[in-house]
Parts: C-alpha cells; structure tokens; sequence
C-alpha cells in the first residue's frame, strides 16, 4: 500500500502498464473531512487515447496527522452505460445530506470529440453515481441529460464536466464545472466551424442533489475545462471564481456574484500562461484563521506561517492554482498562490512541486488543524505524463516558504 506525508515526494496510486497499453488518465481528489479520507478518481483505458477510455476506479486514503495510507483500486462498476464510454471524474460532497455526488459523461462507443465538434452531433450523457457510506457503495447511474440540458443540446456539439472536483458554496448550492462546445451558427445543418467555440458554466442543485439545473454560458473568450472556488468579499457576500482552460495563451478567470448562474465578463490572466494547446488545471480556496504564537516554541517563533497567523486580525482566504508552469509543454507542475484572489493581478510566481512531464491535476484542502493541509492528485512520469497518476501532501507552511522564496 502507499503512504504520502507531508514534506516527502509523490507517491503512485495508478500506473500506466506498458507504453500504449492499459493507461490511466484525468484525476480527480475530494476530501472527506467527517472521516479525514481523501477519495482519489481516475479514468481508466485500453490505451492513452481519449478514444479508449472505458470506466472509472478510486482509491481511498486515510490521513492521520501529516500521512495519508491509501488503500487498494477499486472498480466503479455502476458508473456505466452499455455501448457508452465512461470519462470526466467530478465528486462533490453534500454537507446536508452527507452523499458524494460523482459526475461524468458517458460517450457513444467509437465516437470521438473531434468527430462531434465537426458534426455537430452530441453523443454525450451527462450521469452521475452517488454513496451515501463515504464512498464505499455506489448507487446506480443516473442519466441527467433530457432533464437538465434538453432541446438545447442540439446547439451542443459536446460536453464534459470539469474535470476535477465541483463544491458546495455556503449557501448550500451543489455546483458542477462544464463545458460546452457551443455551435453558434449552421449551414444546411452543419456546424461552421469558426462558429462552433467552447464556453464554460456549472450545472448546480440547491435541494442537495434531488434536482439539478445549469447556469448561463461564460461569454465571448473560448474557455474549455475549468474548476471553481468560493470566495468571501468584506462585506461577507459570496463570490464564485472560475478558472479555465484556454486556447488563447493564458488562463481564463471570470466571477460570479449568485453562485454560478450567470458570472460576469471572462478576461485573460497574464500571470497564469497556458501550456501549448492548453491543459486542465485546478483551483480552490482556502482559509487562514488568527492564531496566537505558542511563547514555548522556538519552532513556531521561527515559523513564516505562525508569525503570519499571529499578525492576523481576521480570518483570510487565499486561493490555490495547479498546473504545468512550461508555455510549450507538460512539463513541471506548479502551484501559484494568490493572496489577493478578488483582486487582478495577485498570483505569486508558483513552486514546482514535480519536476519532469506533469498534466492534469486535481486539489483538495482539509482544514481540520490549525493550518491548512493540501493533497494533489497530478499525472506525472518519466518519459512522459501518461505513465502514473501520482498524489502529494503538503503543508501551508512548505507553501507559503516556497511561493515567498521564488
């Protein structure tokens, strides 16, 4: 079994069995705080392609203090359609009710994306399984799509959820990142193709998963793949952030001021480069609170964090960022740290927390002591990014030293 620990490297909870054979791909992390479980998703397939994804597995991991003990793979065997493949990990947890929601799409056997975008042909499901025992059972799938997308889906060449994790804002909402292939404009009912662009929005549920329904589509800049985060403005309103993947060279921020329902102008951020043809990236905030320092410990009078919780008057919330720092390729996998996150222009320059092929990646928090831990569930190898999906735990304190110093 494997077992991560604060201030140690990564460990590889799924490995790809031989170059072109069985590989696993696009992770997704919860964190489960009532059992202190982190709860790793992967998609696996025949082959690295997207063409040969097949069904979904997990692993659970115990945290006790700074490790986590991950036990064996399991199989999601429920999160399936017949003749349909299974993609796009995305859990959220309802505090409520205390079930695990996971999202994905289920994709026509032998139907690619390219071939839906060119078509303008949707052959995509939006389902979900859901535990109520922490993950250890799963129900049934679920099929959403005629209920929450409905006629409109004949403007949607394809979609996809997140990938990665969704959330619960404090007001309850369950929120779901997507994305949609939006077709604009047609021509003896082919899609053009210039009028055919992603956009990103949430599917959401403020009756704890009983019904779900969608937001309005960010507007005008391409935005793909994307995460959101909660933000409190000083006022103690709630803002949703999203942050997306794009073809336009750099990350697409946008904001919303009712929980994901319509989000205000998207912009680009110079200070978060794209890599390539752009890759998924992850997001979430997290929140410091006062702490006096302990007079008996030199440790924590020396310590950057316990100096900063001291100075603090109030409690803070910052947000994470994950993704490979290269413009050109995965490579080297970072975390920027915005300090200022309601404000443009305050993402440090990001610690690398894997040298070497990095690609997707997935954050999760848990707030339970009294600073922070975070886990990141990241594809990594040697020779390239599609060996392993690989897991690391680190401190607030190992962030806030290796953000300040670079």
């Amino acid at each position: 079994m494997a077992k991560a620990h604060v201030g140690s490297g990564k460990v590889a909870l799924f490995r790809q069995e031989s170059p072109g054979g069985l590989t696993y791909r696009v992770p997704a992390l919860m964190y489960l705080s009532a059992e202190s479980t982190f709860l790793a998703f992967a998609e696996e397939r025949s082959t690295p392609s997207d063409n040969d994804a097949k069904s979904l597995v997990m692993r659970r991991g115990q945290k006790e203090g700074g490790s986590v003990q991950w036990g064996p793979q399991e199989a999601l065997e429920t999160a399936m359609l017949p003749d349909h493949r299974t993609m796009g990990p995305c859990p959220v947890y309802d505090g409520k009710s205390g079930h695990i929601f996971l999202f994905f799409i289920c994709v026509r056997t032998h139907v690619t994306e390219l071939h839906q975008i060119k078509s303008g042909r949707n052959a995509a499901r939006l389902c979900y399984v859901s535990s109520q025992d922490g993950g250890r059972t799963w129900s049934q799938l679920t099929d959403l799509t005629n209920q929450v997308i409905g006629e409109d889906v004949k403007n949607w060449a394809t979609f996809a959820v997140g990938p990665g994790h969704g959330l619960q804002t404090r007001s309850g909402r369950l929120v779901i990142p997507a994305y949609t292939y939006y077709t604009y404009k047609r021509c003896c009912s082919l899609p053009i193709c210039c009028c055919t662009k992603p956009r990103c929005f949430v599917f959401y549920s403020d009756d704890s998963g009983q019904s779900w329904a969608r937001g309005q589509l960010v507007s005008t800049l391409r935005a793909g793949e994307c995460q959101v985060a909660e933000l409190t403005r000083q006022d103690n309103s709630q803002v949703l952030y999203c942050n997306s993947r794009s073809t336009e060279g750099y990350r697409v921020e946008a904001f919303s001021t009712d929980d994901g329902g319509l989000f205000d102008e998207a912009f680009l951020s110079d200070e978060l480069p794209e890599t390539g043809r752009g890759c998924q990236g992850s997001v979430v905030s997290f929140t410091l609170v006062p702490r006096p320092l302990d007079p008996g410990s030199r440790r924590n009078k020396e310590s950057e964090l316990g100096c900063l919780l001291a100075s603090l008057k109030d409690p803070v919330q910052w947000l994470l960022y994950s993704h490979p720092t290269n413009k050109h390729k995965r490579v080297n996998l970072g975390v920027y740290l915005n300090t200022s996150p309601l404000v443009k222009g305050g993402w440090k320059a990001p610690w690398v927390l894997n040298e070497g092929p990095s690609g997707y990646s997935d954050l999760a928090v848990c707030e339970e002591g009294p600073a922070p831990l975070f886990g990141c569930l990241f594809e990594s190898g040697v020779s390239s990014e599609l060996e392993e999906i690989a897991f690391r735990l680190f401190s607030a304190a190992e962030l806030l030293r290796n953000t300040r110093d670079v």
